[in-house]
């Protein structure tokens, strides 16, 4: 088994997701009391979300390109950076260490391909859905990325920053949310992706009338099947 290397901390409650899903995984591959080796790096989200803000992605990027480093000499074999947003400074992380990064763009766009999806709704923060970054990481698979209306990117974007990162989740910002999928439905979209490692706390399948694609699960999966996988 390979060592997992999480860059997590963005936020830690999601991050707490990822521990117990590929610890889950294993459990489910190798039976018995087999857990994940795997090595966490959890940042102050506060740091991250005030660079983010101010447009300075690369000094971001210094930070988790720094935690990269760290895992890396801590024995990770493999690095998964635990947001979809922080996935904008990817290449900077992946060119800071010699062990494979797992892209989550990659794994999910894998996902909703064999699910015969191809034109799918995008939920996540406004970096996510209003910046090029994610969306033509998706659109290189060969699907059609729609993202709500202004109206909607901000509804789906304060419930993450000001309720689901702090743990807090609300049947109003439920509501909400599904009204937005209700309208992606409406123009098209043949599934949804949950673009938001938070997203997954407050959506199920059960609150959508299409398929969700729920990118912790689908990463830490991912993450799971690559530790695990033969030599060659």
């Amino acid at each position: 088994m390979r060592t997992i290397g999480l860059i997590g901390g963005m936020s830690w409650e999601s991050s707490a997701e990822y521990y117990r899903l590929v610890n889950t995984f294993v459990r489910e591959r190798l039976g018995g009391l087999h857990s994940a080796r795997c090595v966490l790096y959890s940042v102050d989200f506060a740091e991250i979300e005030r660079l983010q803000v101010a447009g300075e992605w690369e000094r971001a990027g210094d930070v988790l390109a720094g935690a990269a480093r760290g895992l890396e000499a801590a024995g990770a074999e493999l690095v998964l950076i635990c947001t979809n947003t922080m996935h904008k400074v990817a290449a900077q992380v992946a060119d800071a260490v010699s062990v494979p990064l797992l892209h989550l763009g990659d794994a999910t766009a894998g996902a909703v391909r064999a699910a015969g999806v191809r034109r799918v709704g995008l939920l996540g923060t406004a970096f996510t859905m209003e910046q090029d970054f994610y969306r033509d990481r998706l659109t290189g698979h060969g699907l059609d990325v729609l993202v709500p209306d202004a109206a909607g990117r901000a509804v789906v974007h304060r419930v993450i920053y000001e309720e689901l990162c702090l743990g807090v989740v609300r049947e109003a910002s439920r509501d909400a949310y599904r009204d937005v999928i209700g309208e992606l439905v409406r123009r098209g979209a043949e599934g949804v992706i949950l673009g938001c490692t938070e997203i997954e706390l407050l959506i199920g399948q059960e609150h959508s009338p299409v398929p969700v694609f729920p990118t912790t699960r689908l990463h830490a999966r991912a993450a799971v099947e690559a530790a695990l996988a033969p030599d060659g």
